[in-house]
């Protein structure tokens, strides 16, 4: 049998088409638009490319304005080459940045990101990007008030069957979504948590603006952006009513005293309480007291999902929700406590051995510099500027190179109109992807990679039993190359190929990964077939790879045996690292701070923006493909909004509509549904970024919406969900989309 895998599932090769593994109870709704993606010849990039405005000297003015000319792979090559080359010796390796992002595929090898950082790292090094769009406030918050990593923490989380067995309420912030859970970093071939949430014999309540992050939940549709004086106001009522655990307290906890404080009010006179909170967060004052004691009296998990800091502030909720956890002192049992990311992706919670699987080595990078993953058009607009990061201060590189591979920022990104600004400072843009996304438009030169199903590739998960051998589906489409093959022409110009390559090609790094494959296999008592054996399988999956944990257990059953590596080496409801250092924008405690812009305050008509993953794409991969297409409308993304909320706006369903603020506007068809709050509206992000010269972006983008600065100065993670915006139906001609064909190309 031969099988291909994705971030959304796994495959097997049927007929002239792929259907998914046949042991997968979900399957993703996803993949149904993969091939078609992967086929359509209008968002190919089909040959080696070169900006005209570029070639001409613009100096990047042209960006995203003028068309192209093709060229062949040895003038590509040579033009990176003498790009890198130049710009290393004018301005030294700290002038180059290197994008990129990990979602371009799921195989091992052809990891994108992996490929570029491993060949820059032996032309000299690179400035690159710390943290990710979807948890950097995590990243940050969680090394100081648990002393674990993100990555850590997320592999901790106590599995789902421990919470179906003995968990008697569950609280889920920002819900548990169907959409997210379709999804799992380098790959899985099962989904698994609609099923685990349908064996849940507990009370569930779903606090989102939407009904739909969790279906059949009981719905507390809160006010977007208040989540942290709701959790701040439950703790309050357990220490007024003297429900909190003190003996977990003073075991597992520092900085107790101080979080009692605030919460009572004796530190600043505002006692956080339910009364406090509820016009707040649009709540009833009664019924937050009732769910607090509730969690008292239950066995209570809280679980906040990644989107939760996401937002102004975004590392409050999730240290209020470790703090009440804390104070309900569950923390470390089957079943209950605290958790992140459930239903983000698949994987979290799953019941699941690890496996540190090999991967390509990188190497080591000459330069130590880098800025923190949402602050790139920071960095092009403000050389040489100050800007605080983690607890220190730091300045942004002068950049001159960006070189990206396999990664879209106009998705990922916020304010894409001054992103759009930023991105003509630079000197060269180099962009090597499959597609011609609007990062490969906006480039100078650009390089068509192979997509995962026209190549072989392994997927080896750390958190999946099922190992993949990925073969290649579907004939290269153009002349598009693997990237490993790329790099090695363009290393070959520098003088670095040999040591690139090692004096391999793919099939000889496969068969080196496979190796150490099989040697981490056998440390885990189970031995493995050999790679020829392996890619006739096509799959193997591990033995006994089951293993449910608890979160935190070892910790809490023998603190000082097993403390954590935070400044107390408990929980820190207080810490004396971030509270001396002073913040404006994050306490040394859990704080409510009003968001830079919500519904508390907003002008008449105005709507929170809710821009979530959507259900018919991973990011903005597969936008062209049939599933996520036969969901729009009129070949716009759809918005959702409440059918009161329409009636008084005027609108009908199915309508083109103009979302629109300061920072930008876009189209989108209208869908309607019950399930939203009436004062929001939610745009899916991932439409391909299509703007027109009048500053209109045309195909459904969220993210010219959205505000470009950091959470706080502590994590500067990005603050997509702290949004308003004005809804109004489109009465002009619809105008045509340009991401529906590829830009203009004359042959060179």
């Amino acid at each position: 049998m031969r099988y291909t895998a994705s971030h959304w599932g796994a495959y097997q090769f049927d007929g002239n088409g792929l259907a998914p593994v046949s042991d997968d109870p979900a399957p993703a709704r996803i993949g149904r638009g993969w091939l078609s993606a992967a086929r359509d010849r209008n968002s190919r990039i089909l040959t080696p490319a070169i900006r005209e405005g570029w070639l001409a000297g613009d100096g990047g003015a042209g960006r995203g304005r003028d068309g192209f000319v093709s060229v062949s792979w040895d003038r590509a090559a040579g033009l990176a080459a003498q790009e890198l080359a130049r710009v290393r010796d004018a301005h030294g390796n700290g002038a180059v940045f290197a994008g990129s992002y990990g979602w371009a595929s799921a195989g091992r090898f052809h990891h994108a990101q992996s490929q570029l950082r491993r060949f820059l790292n032996l032309c000299g090094g690179f400035v690159g990007a710390r943290d990710t769009y979807s948890h950097a406030a995590a990243e940050v918050l969680f090394p100081h008030v648990l002393g674990l990593s993100n990555r850590a923490v997320q592999d901790g989380m106590t599995s789902w069957p421990l919470v179906a067995e003995h968990c008697t309420l569950l609280v889920a912030f920002g819900g548990i979504s169907p959409r997210t859970a379709q999804i799992n970093s380098s790959g899985t071939a099962g989904h698994e948590v609609a099923g685990w949430l349908g064996r849940l014999r507990a009370r569930v309540v779903n606090i989102s603006p939407q009904d739909s992050d969790y279906p059949g939940a009981d719905w507390w549709a809160i006010r977007p952006g208040t989540d942290t004086a709701l959790l701040l106001a439950l703790a309050h009522t357990l220490w007024a009513e003297g429900l909190q655990n003190e003996g977990f307290l003073a075991r597992c906890t520092s900085g107790w005293s101080e979080f009692r404080d605030y919460l009572s009010g004796a530190a600043d006179g505002v006692a956080k309480s339910a009364d406090w909170a509820a016009p707040l967060c649009d709540l009833d004052a009664a019924r937050i007291r009732a769910l607090a004691r509730d969690m008292a009296a239950n066995r209570t998990m809280i679980t906040l999902n990644w989107g939760m800091q996401r937002a102004d502030h975004g590392e409050q909720p999730l240290w209020a929700g470790l703090a009440l956890a804390a104070m309900l002192g569950q923390i470390g049992q089957p079943g209950t406590g605290f958790a992140f990311g459930y239903g983000s992706t698949t994987a979290v919670g799953r019941p699941a051995k690890l496996y540190d699987w090999p991967s390509l080595p990188q190497g080591r990078n000459p330069v130590a510099d880098f800025i923190p993953v949402a602050r790139i058009a920071d960095m092009l607009e403000n050389p040489g500027a100050p800007y605080r990061y983690n607890l220190t201060e730091r300045r942004y590189p002068d950049i001159r190179l960006v070189w990206w591979a396999g990664g879209n920022p106009f998705h990922h990104h916020q304010d894409l109109f001054r992103l759009e600004r930023a991105w003509r400072r630079p000197e060269t843009m180099i962009v090597q992807d499959h597609s011609w996304t609007a990062t490969a438009r906006r480039a100078d030169i650009v390089l068509p990679a192979t997509t995962p199903l026209e190549r072989d590739d392994l997927m080896l998960s750390r958190r999946d039993p099922a190992l993949i051998y990925m073969s290649q589906r579907i004939d290269p489409m153009g002349l598009a190359l693997d990237d490993h093959d790329i790099l090695r022409r363009i290393g070959t110009e520098l003088g670095v190929a040999e040591a690139f390559t090692e004096g391999r090609d793919t099939q000889g790094w496969l068969r080196w990964l496979w190796d150490g494959t099989r040697a981490e296999a056998e440390r885990h008592g189970t031995d493995l077939p050999d790679y020829d054996r392996f890619r006739e399988m096509g799959r193997f999956d591990m033995p006994d790879a089951g293993d449910t944990r608890v979160f935190l257990q070892d910790f809490v059953q023998a603190p000082a045996h097993h403390p954590l590596p935070s400044e107390s080496g408990k929980i820190t409801l207080f810490n004396t690292a971030i509270a001396r250092a002073k913040l404006p924008d994050c306490a040394g405690h859990p704080a409510w701070m009003p968001p830079f812009e919500s519904l508390l305050d907003a002008p008449e008509g105005a709507l929170h923006l809710i821009s979530g993953q959507p259900d018919t794409r991973l990011h903005s991969q597969n936008d062209r493909g049939v599933e996520s297409q036969a969901d729009k409308i009129d070949g716009r993304e759809s918005c959702y909004l409440h059918p009161e909320t329409a009636r008084a706006h005027n609108l009908t369903e199915g309508t083109i509509v103009r979302l629109w603020n300061a920072r930008g506007a876009c189209l989108a068809g209208l869908r309607l549904t019950p399930t939203i709050r009436l004062d929001c509206v939610a745009l899916p992000t991932g439409a391909w970024f299509d703007p027109d010269e009048d500053g209109l972006e045309r195909a459904g983008n969220p993210n010219v919406l959205t505000r470009d600065i950091g959470c706080s100065t502590l994590s500067q993670g990005n603050t997509a969900h702290t949004t308003l915006v004005h809804i109004a139906q489109w009465h002009g001609d619809l105008p045509p989309l340009s991401i529906a064909q590829p830009p203009a190309i004359r042959q060179g």
